[in-house]
């Protein structure tokens, strides 16, 4: 929380008025974490597997062009069944999820499509980023403290009274911006992915002397 300060005549009256401001920027950077997960009773042949087809998913990826490619999570997981309150062992799942950075996000349907088709079975998500977030943050603040400067001078007109138009005090109250997220439940061909735009706000709380 940031929070501006100014009062040159104490003994006036104020009014606190909140302002709000965002814009919608297009994302320009996509975030997939997909991967391979395989099971089965011997741990060693479970892995192997794995990491056969993690390593056909990198390399069919790497031929489209997509060279930043990260492992996320690598797990290995017992896996039981109870009948009759007594535990099986059923063996163990063993789960690889990559990530990958795409600033060209028109090819995250067919970076997808591409992963399945050479033994992805697992797509966690898909999120969609504004590299200069900062950048449009601070539009969507300058914009919030004009909309608590506009408040004010349709006060100061309905009343009839003179509102000094510079704050005294200004206290921001804004979260973070926060990426989209896209779930991918299912797969088809040439999957669609639509990135929309991403909404930027911002609040401040003004005060204003009067």
């Amino acid at each position: 929380m940031s929070e501006y300060l100014h009062n040159n005549y104490p003994n006036r009256q104020t009014m606190s008025l909140t302002g709000r401001g965002q814009t919608s920027p297009t994302p320009d950077i996509a975030v997939i974490r997909l991967g391979v997960q395989t099971q089965g009773e011997d741990l060693i042949k479970v892995q192997t597997e794995n990491a056969s087809l993690s390593q056909a998913v990198i390399d069919s990826l790497r031929q489209l062009g997509i060279t930043n490619i990260k492992t996320f999570q690598y797990t290995i997981d017992k896996i039981y069944e109870y009948v009759n309150g007594t535990r099986i062992d059923k063996g163990y799942s063993v789960r690889n999820i990559l990530e990958i950075n795409l600033h060209d996000i028109s090819q995250t349907g067919l970076v997808i499509d591409t992963a399945v088709d050479h033994g992805a079975n697992v797509v966690d998500l898909v999120s969609f980023e504004v590299s200069q977030r900062d950048m449009y943050y601070q539009e969507a603040l300058n914009l919030a403290i004009s909309n608590a400067i506009d408040k004010a001078n349709s006060i100061s007109r309905h009343l009839g009274i003179t509102v000094d138009p510079i704050p005294i005090r200004i206290v921001e109250s804004s979260a973070p911006p926060v990426p989209l997220l896209r779930n991918v439940a299912e797969r088809t061909f040439a999957t669609p992915i639509e990135p929309g735009e991403q909404l930027i706000e911002a609040f401040v709380t003004a005060v204003f002397q009067y």
